[in-house]
Protein backbone atom coordinates (compact mmCIF):
# COMPACT_ATOMS: atom_id res chain seq x y z
CA UNK A 1 0.00 0.00 0.00
CA UNK A 2 1.36 3.76 -1.21
CA UNK A 3 2.01 5.88 1.97
CA UNK A 4 0.46 9.04 1.28
CA UNK A 5 2.57 11.26 2.77
CA UNK A 6 0.98 14.34 1.75
CA UNK A 7 -1.70 14.17 4.00
CA UNK A 8 -1.79 14.35 7.33
CA UNK A 9 -5.27 14.29 7.92
CA UNK A 10 -6.61 12.66 11.08
CA UNK A 11 -10.20 11.66 11.94
CA UNK A 12 -12.78 14.76 10.13
CA UNK A 13 -15.64 15.80 11.67
CA UNK A 14 -18.48 13.40 11.66
CA UNK A 15 -20.73 13.34 8.65
CA UNK A 16 -24.12 13.09 9.07
CA UNK A 17 -24.79 10.29 6.26
CA UNK A 18 -28.43 9.85 6.59
CA UNK A 19 -28.93 8.10 3.40
CA UNK A 20 -26.62 5.81 3.53
CA UNK A 21 -28.19 3.15 4.26
CA UNK A 22 -31.39 3.87 2.25
CA UNK A 23 -28.00 4.03 -0.80
CA UNK A 24 -27.63 0.60 -0.32
CA UNK A 25 -30.59 -0.31 -2.42
CA UNK A 26 -30.33 -1.21 -5.35
CA UNK A 27 -30.22 1.75 -7.81
CA UNK A 28 -32.35 2.42 -10.63
CA UNK A 29 -32.00 3.16 -14.21
CA UNK A 30 -33.34 6.35 -15.40
CA UNK A 31 -34.55 9.26 -15.30
CA UNK A 32 -33.66 13.20 -15.10
CA UNK A 33 -32.22 15.07 -11.81
CA UNK A 34 -32.83 18.70 -11.50
CA UNK A 35 -30.68 20.27 -8.79
CA UNK A 36 -29.53 23.66 -8.06
CA UNK A 37 -26.67 25.69 -8.89
CA UNK A 38 -26.59 28.86 -7.37
CA UNK A 39 -23.91 30.53 -9.32
CA UNK A 40 -23.56 30.86 -13.25
CA UNK A 41 -19.54 29.82 -14.27
CA UNK A 42 -18.20 32.34 -16.39
CA UNK A 43 -16.64 29.80 -18.63
CA UNK A 44 -16.73 25.82 -18.89
CA UNK A 45 -12.73 25.04 -18.36
CA UNK A 46 -11.78 24.01 -14.34
CA UNK A 47 -8.18 24.03 -15.22
CA UNK A 48 -8.15 28.08 -14.79
CA UNK A 49 -11.07 28.52 -11.95
CA UNK A 50 -11.57 27.86 -8.47
CA UNK A 51 -14.91 28.76 -8.20
CA UNK A 52 -17.06 25.63 -7.68
CA UNK A 53 -20.02 27.15 -10.38
CA UNK A 54 -17.36 25.89 -12.97
CA UNK A 55 -17.21 22.43 -11.45
CA UNK A 56 -20.88 22.33 -10.86
CA UNK A 57 -21.46 22.38 -14.45
CA UNK A 58 -18.41 21.16 -16.26
CA UNK A 59 -17.58 17.80 -13.61
CA UNK A 60 -20.28 15.76 -15.10
CA UNK A 61 -18.90 15.90 -18.62
CA UNK A 62 -15.15 14.57 -18.00
CA UNK A 63 -12.95 12.15 -15.88
CA UNK A 64 -9.87 12.78 -14.03
CA UNK A 65 -6.73 10.08 -13.68
CA UNK A 66 -7.68 9.43 -9.83
CA UNK A 67 -10.25 10.62 -7.86
CA UNK A 68 -10.92 10.69 -4.11
CA UNK A 69 -13.11 7.49 -2.60
CA UNK A 70 -15.43 9.41 -1.09
CA UNK A 71 -16.73 6.16 1.11
CA UNK A 72 -12.84 6.34 2.86
CA UNK A 73 -11.91 10.25 1.84
CA UNK A 74 -8.89 10.74 1.82
CA UNK A 75 -8.07 7.37 0.34
CA UNK A 76 -7.54 7.56 -3.62
CA UNK A 77 -8.75 5.40 -6.25
CA UNK A 78 -8.50 5.41 -10.50
CA UNK A 79 -10.74 7.06 -13.03
CA UNK A 80 -8.98 7.07 -15.70
CA UNK A 81 -5.94 5.48 -14.59
CA UNK A 82 -6.85 1.67 -13.90
CA UNK A 83 -3.39 1.22 -11.59
CA UNK A 84 -0.33 2.97 -10.97
CA UNK A 85 2.90 2.86 -9.06
CA UNK A 86 5.10 5.51 -7.05
CA UNK A 87 8.76 5.15 -6.90
CA UNK A 88 9.92 5.07 -3.20
CA UNK A 89 11.97 8.14 -3.75
CA UNK A 90 8.97 9.36 -4.91
CA UNK A 91 10.54 10.84 -7.93
CA UNK A 92 8.21 8.34 -10.56
CA UNK A 93 4.47 8.43 -10.93
CA UNK A 94 3.40 5.40 -13.16
CA UNK A 95 -0.16 5.29 -14.66
CA UNK A 96 -1.77 2.54 -16.60
CA UNK A 97 -4.99 3.77 -18.68
CA UNK A 98 -8.39 2.10 -18.91
CA UNK A 99 -8.44 0.45 -22.08
CA UNK A 100 -11.54 1.53 -24.44
CA UNK A 101 -12.47 5.33 -23.40
CA UNK A 102 -13.64 7.56 -25.58
CA UNK A 103 -14.23 10.99 -25.75
CA UNK A 104 -17.62 12.36 -26.46
CA UNK A 105 -17.00 13.02 -30.05
CA UNK A 106 -15.98 9.21 -30.48
CA UNK A 107 -11.79 9.45 -30.27
CA UNK A 108 -10.51 6.93 -28.34
CA UNK A 109 -8.39 8.53 -25.59
CA UNK A 110 -4.61 7.40 -25.23
CA UNK A 111 -1.59 9.15 -22.67
CA UNK A 112 -1.49 11.36 -25.51
CA UNK A 113 -4.48 13.56 -23.74
CA UNK A 114 -3.22 12.90 -20.55
CA UNK A 115 0.04 14.54 -21.13
CA UNK A 116 -1.31 17.16 -23.28
CA UNK A 117 -3.60 17.94 -20.12
CA UNK A 118 -0.85 18.09 -17.62
CA UNK A 119 1.55 19.95 -19.60
CA UNK A 120 -1.17 22.66 -20.04
CA UNK A 121 -1.79 22.44 -16.84
CA UNK A 122 1.98 23.16 -15.31
CA UNK A 123 3.15 25.16 -18.44
CA UNK A 124 -0.31 27.09 -20.09
CA UNK A 125 0.41 28.44 -23.25
CA UNK A 126 -0.18 31.98 -24.58
CA UNK A 127 -3.46 33.19 -23.64
CA UNK A 128 -4.50 30.11 -20.91
CA UNK A 129 -4.91 30.36 -17.12
CA UNK A 130 -4.05 27.71 -15.40
CA UNK A 131 -4.82 28.00 -11.42
CA UNK A 132 -2.93 24.33 -10.78
CA UNK A 133 0.63 26.18 -12.28
CA UNK A 134 2.20 25.95 -8.97
CA UNK A 135 0.61 22.31 -7.97
CA UNK A 136 2.16 21.10 -10.63
CA UNK A 137 5.50 22.79 -10.91
CA UNK A 138 7.77 19.90 -9.85
CA UNK A 139 6.81 17.84 -12.89
CA UNK A 140 9.58 17.65 -14.69
CA UNK A 141 8.74 15.52 -17.57
CA UNK A 142 5.75 13.36 -19.07
CA UNK A 143 6.71 10.53 -20.75
CA UNK A 144 4.38 8.19 -22.88
CA UNK A 145 5.73 4.59 -23.65
CA UNK A 146 2.80 3.39 -24.88
CA UNK A 147 -1.01 4.72 -25.46
CA UNK A 148 -2.00 3.30 -22.25
CA UNK A 149 0.66 4.54 -20.03
CA UNK A 150 2.06 7.62 -19.15
CA UNK A 151 5.05 8.46 -16.65
CA UNK A 152 5.61 11.70 -14.72
CA UNK A 153 9.18 12.03 -13.92
CA UNK A 154 9.59 14.79 -10.80
CA UNK A 155 12.21 17.39 -10.76
CA UNK A 156 11.08 18.21 -6.48
CA UNK A 157 10.13 16.09 -4.55
CA UNK A 158 6.47 16.51 -4.01
CA UNK A 159 4.70 14.55 -1.08
CA UNK A 160 1.11 15.24 -1.83
CA UNK A 161 1.32 14.39 -5.64
CA UNK A 162 -0.96 11.28 -5.58
CA UNK A 163 -3.61 13.14 -3.69
CA UNK A 164 -3.12 16.49 -6.06
CA UNK A 165 -3.67 13.50 -9.10
CA UNK A 166 -7.01 12.92 -7.82
CA UNK A 167 -7.84 16.87 -7.95
CA UNK A 168 -11.51 17.09 -8.95
CA UNK A 169 -10.04 20.33 -11.25
CA UNK A 170 -7.82 17.79 -13.70
CA UNK A 171 -10.14 17.00 -15.97
CA UNK A 172 -8.65 14.94 -18.83
CA UNK A 173 -9.08 16.95 -22.00
CA UNK A 174 -8.49 16.06 -25.77
CA UNK A 175 -4.75 16.44 -27.25
CA UNK A 176 -6.04 17.44 -30.47
CA UNK A 177 -8.65 19.83 -29.34
CA UNK A 178 -6.34 21.43 -27.55
CA UNK A 179 -3.53 21.37 -30.38
CA UNK A 180 -6.08 23.01 -32.79
CA UNK A 181 -6.85 25.61 -29.84
CA UNK A 182 -5.44 25.49 -26.70
CA UNK A 183 -8.39 27.57 -25.07
CA UNK A 184 -11.09 25.80 -26.15
CA UNK A 185 -12.21 24.21 -23.07
CA UNK A 186 -13.49 27.72 -22.12
CA UNK A 187 -16.41 27.22 -24.49
CA UNK A 188 -16.42 24.03 -25.78
CA UNK A 189 -16.64 20.20 -23.81
CA UNK A 190 -15.85 16.92 -24.97
CA UNK A 191 -15.00 14.42 -22.33
CA UNK A 192 -15.07 10.96 -21.11
CA UNK A 193 -17.04 11.26 -18.40
CA UNK A 194 -20.45 9.82 -17.64
CA UNK A 195 -22.67 12.36 -19.27
CA UNK A 196 -22.55 14.29 -22.86
CA UNK A 197 -22.89 17.72 -23.03
CA UNK A 198 -26.65 19.08 -24.17
CA UNK A 199 -26.87 22.97 -23.67
CA UNK A 200 -26.21 25.73 -21.46
CA UNK A 201 -28.99 28.45 -21.70
CA UNK A 202 -27.69 31.21 -19.66
CA UNK A 203 -29.82 32.55 -17.21
CA UNK A 204 -31.33 29.29 -17.01
CA UNK A 205 -29.78 26.11 -17.21
CA UNK A 206 -26.76 23.50 -17.86
CA UNK A 207 -28.03 20.19 -19.40
CA UNK A 208 -26.06 16.63 -19.91
CA UNK A 209 -27.38 13.24 -21.33
CA UNK A 210 -26.12 9.67 -20.56
CA UNK A 211 -23.27 8.42 -22.21
CA UNK A 212 -24.22 5.11 -23.79
CA UNK A 213 -20.42 4.72 -24.40
CA UNK A 214 -18.66 5.29 -21.11
CA UNK A 215 -16.41 3.53 -20.07
CA UNK A 216 -17.46 2.22 -16.33
CA UNK A 217 -20.00 0.22 -17.17
CA UNK A 218 -24.18 0.24 -15.86
CA UNK A 219 -23.15 3.85 -15.24
CA UNK A 220 -24.65 6.53 -14.74
CA UNK A 221 -27.84 5.67 -14.05
CA UNK A 222 -29.96 8.99 -14.77
CA UNK A 223 -30.62 9.11 -18.38
CA UNK A 224 -29.53 13.12 -17.61
CA UNK A 225 -29.51 16.02 -15.59
CA UNK A 226 -30.60 19.78 -15.00
CA UNK A 227 -28.23 22.42 -13.59
CA UNK A 228 -30.47 24.62 -12.88
CA UNK A 229 -29.30 28.42 -11.64
CA UNK A 230 -30.68 29.95 -8.69
CA UNK A 231 -28.82 33.02 -7.76
CA UNK A 232 -31.24 34.11 -5.53
CA UNK A 233 -31.19 31.34 -2.20
CA UNK A 234 -35.31 32.37 -1.71
CA UNK A 235 -35.56 30.86 -4.95
CA UNK A 236 -33.77 28.02 -4.64
CA UNK A 237 -34.92 26.94 -1.04
CA UNK A 238 -39.02 27.44 -2.67
CA UNK A 239 -37.12 24.77 -5.62
CA UNK A 240 -36.61 22.32 -3.27
CA UNK A 241 -39.29 22.70 -1.10
CA UNK A 242 -41.71 23.16 -4.26
CA UNK A 243 -39.31 19.58 -5.79
CA UNK A 244 -38.68 21.40 -8.77
CA UNK A 245 -34.88 20.88 -7.94
CA UNK A 246 -33.92 17.73 -6.02
CA UNK A 247 -31.26 19.38 -4.11
CA UNK A 248 -28.55 22.04 -3.81
CA UNK A 249 -24.70 19.96 -3.58
CA UNK A 250 -23.00 23.35 -2.60
CA UNK A 251 -24.45 23.97 0.95
CA UNK A 252 -27.15 26.32 2.67
CA UNK A 253 -26.87 28.12 6.13
CA UNK A 254 -28.04 27.07 9.47
CA UNK A 255 -31.60 29.14 9.08
CA UNK A 256 -31.95 27.90 5.26
CA UNK A 257 -32.00 24.33 6.62
CA UNK A 258 -34.14 24.90 9.58
CA UNK A 259 -36.71 26.52 7.21
CA UNK A 260 -36.51 23.45 4.79
CA UNK A 261 -36.88 20.97 7.64
CA UNK A 262 -39.73 22.49 9.34
CA UNK A 263 -41.71 22.89 5.75
CA UNK A 264 -40.63 19.29 4.57
CA UNK A 265 -39.94 16.83 7.46
CA UNK A 266 -38.84 13.94 6.43
CA UNK A 267 -39.07 14.19 2.86
CA UNK A 268 -36.08 15.94 3.27
CA UNK A 269 -32.57 14.86 4.14
CA UNK A 270 -29.59 16.99 5.62
CA UNK A 271 -25.65 16.23 5.58
CA UNK A 272 -23.33 18.13 7.46
CA UNK A 273 -19.67 18.80 8.13
CA UNK A 274 -16.70 21.11 8.81
CA UNK A 275 -15.60 22.36 5.33
CA UNK A 276 -12.43 22.64 3.35
CA UNK A 277 -13.05 26.83 2.11
CA UNK A 278 -12.57 30.07 3.49
CA UNK A 279 -13.21 33.53 2.54
CA UNK A 280 -10.77 35.46 2.66
CA UNK A 281 -9.90 39.60 2.91
CA UNK A 282 -7.69 40.74 0.09
CA UNK A 283 -6.02 43.58 -0.53
CA UNK A 284 -4.58 45.04 -3.94
CA UNK A 285 -0.63 45.41 -3.09
CA UNK A 286 -0.50 47.50 -6.53
CA UNK A 287 -2.60 50.22 -5.45
CA UNK A 288 -2.43 53.48 -3.15
CA UNK A 289 -2.91 52.98 -0.41
CA UNK A 290 -3.02 49.08 0.03
CA UNK A 291 0.67 49.12 -1.27
CA UNK A 292 1.66 50.23 2.59
CA UNK A 293 2.03 47.53 5.08
CA UNK A 294 0.65 49.50 7.82
CA UNK A 295 -2.92 50.06 5.93
CA UNK A 296 -3.35 46.18 5.05
CA UNK A 297 -2.68 45.58 8.58
CA UNK A 298 -4.39 48.52 10.17
CA UNK A 299 -7.50 46.72 8.37
CA UNK A 300 -6.81 43.42 9.03
CA UNK A 301 -6.45 44.24 12.99
CA UNK A 302 -9.79 45.98 12.98
CA UNK A 303 -11.89 42.42 12.43
CA UNK A 304 -12.74 41.08 15.35
CA UNK A 305 -13.10 37.58 13.82
CA UNK A 306 -14.23 35.76 17.17
CA UNK A 307 -17.01 38.02 18.21
CA UNK A 308 -17.83 37.74 14.19
CA UNK A 309 -17.66 33.95 14.04
CA UNK A 310 -20.55 33.70 16.71
CA UNK A 311 -22.95 35.99 15.01
CA UNK A 312 -22.46 35.36 11.43
CA UNK A 313 -22.09 31.08 11.87
CA UNK A 314 -26.55 31.71 13.31
CA UNK A 315 -27.15 33.47 10.27
CA UNK A 316 -24.54 32.07 7.59
CA UNK A 317 -22.16 29.18 6.40
CA UNK A 318 -18.94 31.05 8.03
CA UNK A 319 -18.07 29.38 11.48
CA UNK A 320 -14.77 29.10 12.64
CA UNK A 321 -11.69 31.01 13.02
CA UNK A 322 -8.50 30.05 11.42
CA UNK A 323 -5.29 30.48 9.47
CA UNK A 324 -4.06 29.10 6.44
CA UNK A 325 -5.29 25.38 7.04
CA UNK A 326 -8.18 24.51 8.36
CA UNK A 327 -9.23 24.31 12.10
CA UNK A 328 -8.91 21.52 13.58
CA UNK A 329 -6.92 19.59 11.15
CA UNK A 330 -3.25 18.55 12.16
CA UNK A 331 -1.27 20.58 10.39
CA UNK A 332 -3.47 23.81 11.67
CA UNK A 333 -1.96 26.71 13.73
CA UNK A 334 -3.23 25.87 17.39
CA UNK A 335 -5.29 28.53 18.27
CA UNK A 336 -3.05 29.79 21.50
CA UNK A 337 -0.06 30.53 18.56
CA UNK A 338 -3.09 31.80 15.81
CA UNK A 339 -4.28 34.81 18.85
CA UNK A 340 -0.58 36.13 18.31
CA UNK A 341 -0.66 36.73 14.95
CA UNK A 342 -2.07 39.92 13.43
CA UNK A 343 -5.53 39.61 13.09
CA UNK A 344 -6.42 37.36 15.61
CA UNK A 345 -6.32 39.27 18.35
CA UNK A 346 -8.81 38.61 21.02
CA UNK A 347 -8.49 42.28 22.82
CA UNK A 348 -10.08 44.19 20.00
CA UNK A 349 -10.45 47.48 21.74
CA UNK A 350 -6.61 47.36 22.04
CA UNK A 351 -5.95 46.15 18.04
CA UNK A 352 -8.59 48.75 16.49
CA UNK A 353 -6.50 51.83 18.81
CA UNK A 354 -3.27 50.32 17.45
CA UNK A 355 -4.93 49.99 13.84
CA UNK A 356 -6.08 53.75 13.87
CA UNK A 357 -2.33 54.94 14.79
CA UNK A 358 -0.86 52.51 12.02
CA UNK A 359 -3.82 55.01 9.19
CA UNK A 360 -2.31 57.79 10.85
CA UNK A 361 1.20 56.98 10.39
CA UNK A 362 0.41 55.81 6.98
CA UNK A 363 -0.83 59.31 5.73
CA UNK A 364 -4.64 58.07 5.56
CA UNK A 365 -6.57 58.57 8.92
CA UNK A 366 -9.72 59.17 6.78
CA UNK A 367 -9.60 55.97 4.66
CA UNK A 368 -12.10 55.61 2.34
CA UNK A 369 -12.32 52.25 -0.19
CA UNK A 370 -14.73 50.41 -1.88
CA UNK A 371 -14.97 46.35 -0.97
CA UNK A 372 -15.27 44.33 -4.00
CA UNK A 373 -17.62 41.39 -3.61
CA UNK A 374 -19.68 38.76 -5.33
CA UNK A 375 -23.63 38.77 -4.86
CA UNK A 376 -24.26 35.49 -3.57
CA UNK A 377 -26.32 35.78 -0.89
CA UNK A 378 -24.61 32.69 1.02
CA UNK A 379 -22.39 34.14 2.82
CA UNK A 380 -20.80 36.95 0.59
CA UNK A 381 -23.72 39.14 1.61
CA UNK A 382 -23.58 38.84 5.41
CA UNK A 383 -19.36 38.82 5.30
CA UNK A 384 -19.66 41.83 3.40
CA UNK A 385 -21.83 43.96 5.71
CA UNK A 386 -19.71 42.12 8.34
CA UNK A 387 -16.77 44.26 6.89
CA UNK A 388 -18.06 47.27 6.50
CA UNK A 389 -19.22 47.30 10.05
CA UNK A 390 -15.91 46.30 11.51
CA UNK A 391 -13.70 48.81 9.13
CA UNK A 392 -16.56 51.69 10.27
CA UNK A 393 -15.88 51.65 13.92
CA UNK A 394 -11.64 52.69 13.02
CA UNK A 395 -13.27 55.70 11.22
CA UNK A 396 -13.09 53.77 7.36
CA UNK A 397 -15.64 54.76 4.89
CA UNK A 398 -16.44 51.65 2.61
CA UNK A 399 -18.45 51.33 -0.40
CA UNK A 400 -19.45 47.82 -0.91
CA UNK A 401 -19.99 46.96 -4.51
CA UNK A 402 -21.17 43.38 -5.36
CA UNK A 403 -21.45 41.59 -8.89
CA UNK A 404 -22.11 38.41 -10.54
CA UNK A 405 -19.29 35.30 -10.91
CA UNK A 406 -18.16 36.18 -14.22
CA UNK A 407 -18.05 40.09 -13.22
CA UNK A 408 -16.51 39.46 -10.33
CA UNK A 409 -13.69 37.06 -10.98
CA UNK A 410 -12.67 38.76 -13.86
CA UNK A 411 -12.23 42.38 -11.98
CA UNK A 412 -10.18 40.18 -9.29
CA UNK A 413 -8.17 38.65 -12.14
CA UNK A 414 -7.34 42.16 -13.60
CA UNK A 415 -6.84 44.14 -10.64
CA UNK A 416 -9.52 46.81 -10.99
CA UNK A 417 -10.47 46.82 -6.88
CA UNK A 418 -9.16 48.22 -3.60
CA UNK A 419 -9.96 45.70 -1.41
CA UNK A 420 -12.09 42.50 -2.11
CA UNK A 421 -13.88 39.05 -0.43
CA UNK A 422 -11.94 36.02 -2.20
CA UNK A 423 -12.15 32.60 -0.92
CA UNK A 424 -9.69 29.65 -0.75
CA UNK A 425 -11.37 26.55 -2.56
CA UNK A 426 -9.81 23.38 -1.12
CA UNK A 427 -10.55 19.69 -1.68
CA UNK A 428 -8.50 18.26 0.74
CA UNK A 429 -6.64 19.01 4.14
CA UNK A 430 -3.08 19.39 2.31
CA UNK A 431 -0.82 22.38 2.92
CA UNK A 432 0.67 22.18 -0.55
CA UNK A 433 -2.26 23.11 -2.06
CA UNK A 434 -3.35 25.12 1.12
CA UNK A 435 -0.70 27.76 0.95
CA UNK A 436 -0.54 27.92 -2.60
CA UNK A 437 -2.82 30.67 -3.24
CA UNK A 438 -0.81 32.75 -1.04
CA UNK A 439 2.60 32.35 -3.39
CA UNK A 440 4.18 35.30 -5.37
CA UNK A 441 1.36 36.00 -8.32
CA UNK A 442 4.04 34.72 -10.62
CA UNK A 443 4.04 31.27 -9.63
CA UNK A 444 0.45 31.71 -8.25
CA UNK A 445 -2.11 33.28 -10.61
CA UNK A 446 -4.73 32.63 -7.91
CA UNK A 447 -3.04 34.93 -5.92
CA UNK A 448 -5.46 37.93 -6.37
CA UNK A 449 -3.43 40.37 -3.92
CA UNK A 450 -1.12 40.03 -6.81
CA UNK A 451 1.80 40.33 -4.42
CA UNK A 452 5.26 39.09 -4.88
CA UNK A 453 7.39 38.01 -2.06
CA UNK A 454 10.54 35.41 -2.52
CA UNK A 455 10.49 34.96 1.13
CA UNK A 456 7.19 33.17 1.27
CA UNK A 457 7.96 31.05 -1.84
CA UNK A 458 11.21 30.10 -0.29
CA UNK A 459 9.37 29.02 2.94
CA UNK A 460 6.90 27.09 0.71
CA UNK A 461 9.62 25.49 -1.45
CA UNK A 462 11.07 23.85 1.76
CA UNK A 463 8.00 23.01 3.21
CA UNK A 464 7.49 21.01 0.53
CA UNK A 465 10.52 18.66 0.39
CA UNK A 466 10.41 18.71 3.89
CA UNK A 467 9.08 14.68 5.29
CA UNK A 468 9.01 15.17 8.80
CA UNK A 469 5.64 16.21 10.23
CA UNK A 470 6.93 18.35 13.15
CA UNK A 471 9.07 20.42 10.77
CA UNK A 472 6.90 20.49 8.31
CA UNK A 473 4.24 22.20 10.71
CA UNK A 474 6.87 24.63 11.95
CA UNK A 475 7.34 26.01 8.50
CA UNK A 476 3.84 26.08 7.85
CA UNK A 477 3.32 28.04 11.23
CA UNK A 478 6.32 30.65 9.37
CA UNK A 479 4.84 30.62 6.14
CA UNK A 480 1.47 31.94 7.81
CA UNK A 481 3.59 34.60 10.22
CA UNK A 482 5.20 36.26 7.16
CA UNK A 483 1.67 36.28 5.31
CA UNK A 484 0.11 37.89 7.84
CA UNK A 485 3.04 40.56 9.33
CA UNK A 486 2.71 41.63 5.68
CA UNK A 487 -0.96 41.50 5.22
CA UNK A 488 -1.58 40.83 1.45
CA UNK A 489 -4.45 38.51 2.62
CA UNK A 490 -5.71 36.35 5.36
CA UNK A 491 -9.20 34.26 5.76
CA UNK A 492 -11.65 36.03 7.18
CA UNK A 493 -13.39 32.87 8.64
CA UNK A 494 -14.01 28.81 7.62
CA UNK A 495 -17.34 27.58 6.64
CA UNK A 496 -19.73 24.85 7.91
CA UNK A 497 -21.10 23.02 5.17
CA UNK A 498 -24.81 21.72 5.43
CA UNK A 499 -26.29 20.01 2.29
CA UNK A 500 -29.87 19.59 1.59
CA UNK A 501 -31.52 16.71 -0.56
CA UNK A 502 -34.53 15.00 -1.55
CA UNK A 503 -34.61 11.36 0.55
CA UNK A 504 -35.67 10.28 -3.47
CA UNK A 505 -32.34 11.60 -4.36
CA UNK A 506 -30.14 8.31 -3.93
CA UNK A 507 -26.35 7.65 -4.27
CA UNK A 508 -25.02 11.10 -3.87
CA UNK A 509 -21.76 11.41 -1.41
CA UNK A 510 -21.24 13.68 1.54
CA UNK A 511 -17.45 14.77 2.19
CA UNK A 512 -16.01 18.26 3.40
CA UNK A 513 -15.41 19.73 0.10
CA UNK A 514 -18.34 20.68 -2.46
CA UNK A 515 -15.82 20.10 -5.21
CA UNK A 516 -15.88 16.62 -5.20
CA UNK A 517 -18.65 14.18 -5.91
CA UNK A 518 -20.12 16.37 -9.06
CA UNK A 519 -19.81 13.86 -11.58
CA UNK A 520 -23.49 12.33 -10.66
CA UNK A 521 -22.19 9.13 -12.57
CA UNK A 522 -23.72 7.21 -9.26
CA UNK A 523 -26.84 8.83 -8.37
CA UNK A 524 -30.13 7.82 -9.32
CA UNK A 525 -33.67 8.32 -8.49
CA UNK A 526 -35.89 6.48 -6.00
CA UNK A 527 -39.05 6.80 -8.28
Amino acid sequence: MIRKLGLWVAALAAFAFAGHAANAQTPKQGGTLNFAISAETPHYDPHGSDTYATLHFSAPFYSTLLRFNLDKFPEVEGDLAQSWEVAPDLMTFTFKLQPNVKFHDGTPLTSADVKATYDRMRSPPQGVVSTRKATFGDIGSIETPDPLTVVFKMKNVNAAMLEHFASPWNVIYSAKDLAADPAAPRTKINGTGPFIFVEHVKGSHVAGKKNPDYFKKGLPYLDGFRGIFTLQAAAMLNAVQGGQVMGEFRGISPAERDRLVSAMGDKIRIEESSWTLNLLVVFNTEKKPFDDVRVRKALLMAIDRWGGSQGLSRISTLRSVGGVIRPGSPMATPEAELVKLPGFSKDIKKSREEAKKLLAEAGVPNLKLQLWNRNLAMPYTPAGIFLVDQWRQIGVDVEHVQSDTGKYLATMSSGQFDVAIDFSNLFMDDSSLGLAKYLSVTRAPENRSRSKDAELDKIYDDHMRERDPAKRKALIQAFEKRLFEQGYQQPLLWWHRIVPTHKTLMGWKMSPSHNLGADLATVWLQQ
